[in-house]
């Protein structure tokens, strides 16, 4: 039945049903909507989100050139392979595009996802090396690598698929199911990009209005820190699929309007209920789909978004415990500002203001990956990047940890050792303790957490062959006071001034990171006067702080020592002998004694360190003394905790974390080919009440 309505002429109503259920509202714009819109606009303009008109000529006429060289080099393949001329003339070829650029809501200098499809008698070893090839003698390519990526002004990444066609022709529509018959997995893989953008675009009412609204709530979550696919966020066409969603279900709908019902119906969503555009088809093809009545696997996703082309797949399986709970609590955090925008409350500018992550919680940790170069780091950084996701995991199946955030975006880290050339990124991870109500002291373990993630990216870089020596990775335990000592000072402009008693650092590797009590009260913000006094570790790893009735967490272990060696500042003997008192943690800065642990807690750590017996203790009981010394010489210094043992922990591990023997390495399993140095790396916390 049509829809008639009243009101603005910028829309027109639907003229057929969109998506799997009827519309929530046919509601035509009011003009308060129209006005709220155009500030919207306005308010997106200073982020750099609209592409001037002349870029985006550039790049109409850069991919115009890209389409003519590719049918040049199909018609050469099929010379050279001896095609009919009749074949040859009508042979075809031609560039698709995809992503952010296909859906019209690329920003400023963005890159463009493009698709090279060819016919049945071109090879995909021909794209890797004719092609190649063809695209090194263009004086506008400035850059060209071997996947194929390409840089005129602007970069391409340029993907291929085969198709079982004699010729390509110009209009050719990929969303037909039957071209991929006859397909192999990986030219299907290709042109699933492609298929899932046309096919979003043909399921929204009005093209212009899910454009605007997806710019805005794209921009929303890249400042929220939610906007990362590899890091189980949302990527960026999931993020297109719930706004198209949501233009499905208020069809008459304008941007203003959409953006709150964005906020208003994905912050009340019933997950993992999914999301679905259309209603998925069976082509026969035996291709594997995403069907939880048949794969127990998708039973398990949290939050399914589901692309609407076959063969239909959750855009959205690295998705976590923590991270849809993060992304809960943005949308409704995002529909109250925007409850406030419509009632003339708030600007939208409300909206984008970037919450400070490095406020947000009390305890981070912050993982480090390094290697020699920047080639290796480009791909080091990568690999560990594509796996932080399974530390995610394993952190949020902690029975102390509530959540674990990792904030999307990385950053440049302090060298390790200032003479070396080193290229040290970081990431940060946001931790949420559970709070305890029985016990008055809790001590959590992370190392099992830690371990398993490092040895989970050695091994596939071994695995891989992408492995080389001093590729490094480490984490360690920092409090949101901290953080300033290895963090840019912009990212953390609304930090208050932090007192630096005792605080210095330098390089990581010859760094004295304050690990003391923090006041950890309730308030976002801590303030540098909290009742809580900042006192470096001691001689012997003991921290103290003031009496508060705060609860408190303690880091009892910073290690991985290649890349967060801890050195022990020289204290006042008299501050540091209250190292007993029950709001502190007694620590002992000893060597790394690696024992046989209930689990396996190895890291895999390559250096040209080799793993030496550090000198003996200067006291007998290193957690009571009061003797200061001077920075422990050994290259390798582990700060164990001597308080109580995990309540799972075994007697066995109490004892060996006392003894003070040598390194022994008998009981490790064993490592693969290319012998690496074994560095126990643990991270323990002592909550107190």
């Amino acid at each position: 039945i049509p829809v008639t309505t009243q009101g603005s002429q910028q829309t027109q109503p639907p003229q057929k049903h969109y998506g799997i259920t009827s519309p929530i509202s046919l509601a035509a714009p009011k003009e308060t909507d129209c006005i709220l819109t155009q500030k919207l606009i306005e308010t997106l303009k200073p982020f750099g989100v609209f592409e001037e008109e002349e870029e985006l000529q550039r790049r109409i006429l850069i991919l115009g050139k890209l389409n003519n060289l590719v049918k040049e080099w199909i018609r050469e393949i099929s010379e050279s392979k001896n095609l009919p001329q009749s074949v040859i003339e009508n042979v075809g070829g031609k560039i698709f595009t995809f992503g952010s650029y296909r859906l019209g809501v690329h920003t400023k200098g963005a890159d463009i996802d493009a698709l090279c499809v060819a016919p049945r008698h071109v090879d995909r070893s021909d794209f890797f090396t004719s092609f190649y090839d063809k695209l090194k003698l263009q004086e506008e390519v400035k850059d060209l690598r071997i996947w194929i990526v390409v840089l005129f002004v602007f970069q391409i990444d340029i993907l291929f698929a085969r198709l079982a066609l004699q010729t390509i022709p110009e209009d050719l529509d990929l969303r037909d199911d039957s071209l991929l018959k006859n397909l192999d997995i990986r030219c299907i893989r290709s042109l699933n990009g492609c298929r899932v953008t046309d096919e979003i675009l043909h399921l929204v009412p009005n093209i212009d209005n899910f454009r605007l609204t997806l710019r805005a709530i794209k921009l929303w979550a890249k400042r929220h820190n939610i906007y990362s696919n590899i890091l189980g966020f949302l990527g960026g066409v999931s993020w297109a699929m719930l706004v198209a969603r949501t233009c499905q279900l208020y069809p008459n709908a304008i941007a203003s309007t959409l953006v709150h019902k964005f906020f208003l119906v994905f912050s009340k969503w019933e997950w993992p209920n999914p999301v679905l555009l259309k209603q998925p088809e069976e082509c026969n093809l035996n291709l594997p789909v995403w069907d939880p009545r048949v794969n127990p696997s998708d039973r398990y996703h949290l939050m399914p978004i589901i692309t609407p082309a076959y063969p239909q797949q959750n855009s959205t399986y690295n998705v976590s415990v923590s991270t849809r709970m993060v992304m809960v609590e943005e949308f409704k955090q995002g529909l109250a500002i925007t409850d406030e925008i419509l009632l003339s409350k708030a600007e939208w500018s409300k909206l984008f203001e970037a919450p400070n992550f490095f406020q947000k919680y009390k305890h981070y940790i912050v993982l480090l990956a390094s290697a020699p170069t920047e080639k290796q780091r480009l791909e080091w950084v990568g690999l560990v990047e594509s796996k932080i996701r399974i530390l995610v995991g394993s952190l949020e199946k902690n029975e102390f940890i509530t959540l674990a955030h990792v904030n999307p975006q990385s950053f440049p880290a302090p060298k390790e050792n200032p003479d070396k050339e080193e290229f040290r990124t970081m990431w940060v991870i946001g931790l949420v303790f559970k709070k305890t109500e029985n016990s008055e002291n809790l001590s959590v373990d992370l190392t099992y957490d830690i371990q398993s993630f490092t040895d989970t990216v050695y091994r596939q870089a071994i695995n891989s062959k992408m492995f080389e020596v001093d590729m490094k990775i480490a984490a360690m335990h920092v409090k949101r006071k901290q953080l300033h000592q290895l963090l840019p000072n912009h990212v953390l402009q609304k930090k208050k001034k932090h007192s630096t008693e005792g605080v210095k650092l330098t390089a990581l590797n010859d760094s004295s990171l304050d690990l003391s009590m923090d006041s950890d009260n309730s308030m976002s913000v801590p303030s540098p006067t909290s009742a809580t006094k900042t006192s470096p570790l001691n001689s012997s790893g003991s921290s103290q702080g003031r009496n508060s009735p705060a609860p408190a967490v303690t880091a009892a272990s910073v290690t991985n020592i290649q890349a967060t060696e801890v050195s022990v500042p020289q204290v006042n003997s008299s501050e540091s002998s209250g190292g007993t008192s029950s709001e502190s943690i007694p620590q002992t800065a000893t060597q790394p004694a690696i024992s046989p642990p209930p689990k396996p807690t190895v890291s895999r750590v390559v250096s040209s360190t080799r793993l030496v017996n550090p000198p003996p203790r200067s006291s007998g009981n290193a957690a009571t003394s009061g003797n200061a010394a001077t920075k422990i010489p050994t290259p390798i210094v582990g700060v164990k905790r001597t308080s109580s043992p995990h309540k799972e922990e075994s007697p066995k591990k109490t004892k060996t974390e006392e003894k003070t023997s040598s390194t022994d390495l008998s009981d490790i399993p064993a490592l693969p080919a290319n012998p690496i140095p074994v560095i126990k790396n643990s991270i323990k916390l002592r909550l107190n009440r």
